[in-house]
């Protein structure tokens, strides 16, 4: 059996890290009322392998914009539907690597009513804009950040 040693053990040379950038997002979770409660997802392809991935529309915030109006931006580029603002639904925090660089991104989300607009009129970015229903939209949401933003926005549409 080993031993353990009291001894820190020695590296040869000091682990080295990616450098690390903030970003800065924000997003809507857009809802309508047509009997049932529904939401928009837009799907996308991921950038490593390629399958289609349902999110909740978001974006950078610019320069001089605030974090309400980059979400009405976002959500209208990325679906084609106006909306307004109704709540906050929080945010959301998580790190991903591009091209060997640590991005700590920040993702502000909004629950928003839709007021018009058409998904035909959205920019290339999405490959599809669809309506689901709440609990539907809970399922396909691809990541567990955005599903927890569902169950929030579930919540205050009770």
């Amino acid at each position: 059996m080993a031993r353990r040693s009291d001894t820190p053990r020695r590296l040869s040379a000091p682990a080295t890290r990616p450098p690390l950038e903030r970003e800065f997002s924000a997003g809507g979770l857009v809802y309508r009322r047509r009997g049932v409660c529904s939401v928009v997802l837009a799907a996308r392809r991921h950038a490593h392998t390629g399958a289609l991935v349902w999110t909740i529309p978001k974006g950078h915030v610019e320069a001089g914009e605030s974090t309400e109006a980059a979400a009405v931006r976002e959500v209208r580029e990325e679906t084609g539907i106006e909306a307004e603002i109704e709540a906050s639904l929080g945010e959301t925090r998580y790190f991903y690597v591009w091209e060997d660089v640590r991005i700590r991104k920040t993702v502000h989300f909004f629950l928003m009513r839709a007021t018009g607009g058409d998904p035909g009129e959205r920019d290339d970015e999405m490959e599809d804009v669809q309506w689901f229903a709440l609990e539907r939209a809970l399922k396909r949401a691809a990541y567990r950040g955005e599903r927890e933003v569902l169950g929030r926005a579930a919540e205050l549409l009770r």
